[in-house]
């Protein structure tokens, strides 16, 4: 049975979010359109919703992003991970394919500030509707372009996706046992995750370029490199002395220990003693704090150069007992240890629950509680917001049309008959 957040963590969406919270985080005022599908481009605009932007999904008439019908089915017809991801953005559809949807799509552009897509390139400027027609209609108009190895490049028409990205950034490959098959490391959307961050940092620095000058700008994020980009010295090493990293398995080339070990209980634990303090207060949990003198393994080198005997102390020591007696000793001594923790741990976890890191959500338009992670990151005076749940297809269309173009309602119901929205 799955255990729910305290109580106090609970939050109640309002029906005008946008009168309460608007006035008082950091990106009120600023419109952005997300026209992308499944996570990294969407994630971005997510992240700015959740500081007082608002988002505008704009979405195929039937069917809508993809990302709707991705993971676990809710009594709604969606998905759990559309309500989270899709958190505080109205539901607009048009079909961009179509000239009067296409002439809609550019009249919302230039309504708005950014602009979030992650169409395979050239995709857009098919329609008519590419970097250099948009900015014409909006010269401040901030666009966010995503796809698997960018804009530019030989690869640049390939589709790419997260799970490709891991493999062609060299993440992949470092995953899994020596000389065994590669497995998947961790999450099949972390490139996806990671893109939307690096995009959403992109979309800021661009806002604060137009703040002084008046112009936009075009940010272009490929899945892969921000992969890449988080390989260390990889590359230098490679360059230098024709290093290439191979898979370690559990265990860490760089420090020792430093992976993850089996407790008696048969869970797992993690160690980080990338110092000599900290494998100090290993030896210490330990009871073995002769591990940790200049004779045996209290050097860093000395530790390298003896790994395995080294990680064969720990594991047996681990072995003999449970994660939660591991997690005692090491917590009397300070030693860098972790659970690897399942959802269940996390549920359960002080540290969660105190940092309010899961978020129970009221939503009108959803029966159910559903518990969601926080808004980040952490701001001081101006936290992020959850006021919402990922809305019913088309939910806003009408109000937006109406509010932001002053369509009357015989032109909507005329595309609706249509199909264009």
């Amino acid at each position: 049975m799955a255990v729910q957040p305290k109580q106090k963590d609970k939050v109640a969406v309002r029906g005008d979010p946008k009168s309460e919270s608007e006035p008082r985080l950091p990106l009120s005022g600023i419109r952005v359109i997300d026209v992308a599908t499944f996570i990294a481009a969407p994630y971005a605009a997510g992240i700015m919703g959740e500081f007082g932007a608002e988002v505008l999904k704009v979405e195929h008439p039937f069917g809508g992003d993809p990302c709707r019908n991705f993971g676990t089915a809710t009594k709604r017809g969606d998905t759990l991970a559309w309500l989270s991801e899709a958190r505080n953005k109205k539901s607009v559809t048009v079909d961009l394919r179509t000239p009067e949807g296409a002439e809609i799509f550019k009249k919302l552009v230039s309504e708005s500030d950014v602009l979030c897509e992650n169409f395979r390139p050239g995709t857009l400027e098919k329609w008519g509707l590419g970097w250099e027609v948009l900015r014409e209609l909006n010269p401040g108009l901030v666009m966010l372009r995503i796809s698997g190895y960018g804009q530019t490049g030989p690869y640049r028409d390939r589709p790419g996706f997260a799970r490709i990205a891991h493999a062609v950034g060299g993440l992949a490959y470092l995953a899994g046992m020596p000389r065994e098959t590669p497995v998947t490391p961790g999450s099949t959307t972390l490139a996806d995750y990671l893109t939307g961050l690096y995009g959403a940092i992109g979309v800021l620095l661009a806002l604060r370029y137009k703040e002084k000058t008046g112009k936009g700008q075009y940010i272009d994020a490929a899945l892969y490199e921000s992969v890449f980009r988080l390989s260390d010295e990889m590359a230098p090493a490679y360059a230098l002395y024709g290093t290439v990293r191979e898979r370690t398995g559990p265990h860490n080339p760089i420090a020792c220990p430093l992976g993850h070990f089996r407790t008696k209980d048969d869970k797992w634990v993690a160690f980080a003693c990338t110092t000599n303090k900290l494998f100090e207060a290993l030896a210490a949990a330990m009871d073995r704090p002769e591990l940790a003198s200049y004779a045996l393994y209290g050097r860093h080198h000395k530790r390298l150069e003896a790994r395995h005997e080294v990680n064969e102390v720990v594991s047996a020591w681990c072995g003999s007992l449970t994660r939660d007696e591991v997690e005692k000793k090491c917590n009397e001594t300070g030693a860098p240890y972790a659970p690897l923790a399942d959802i269940a741990d996390i549920f359960g976890n002080r540290q969660f629950h105190a940092r309010r890191n899961l978020v129970s959500v009221d939503d009108p338009d959803f029966d159910e509680t559903l518990v969601v992670p926080c808004s980040l990151p952490r701001l001081s005076e101006t936290p992020g917001e959850i006021n919402s749940l990922g809305p019913a297809l088309g939910q806003h269309t009408d109000e937006v049309l109406q509010d932001l173009l002053g369509m009357n309602p015989s032109e909507i119901k005329r595309l609706h008959e249509k199909r264009v929205i």
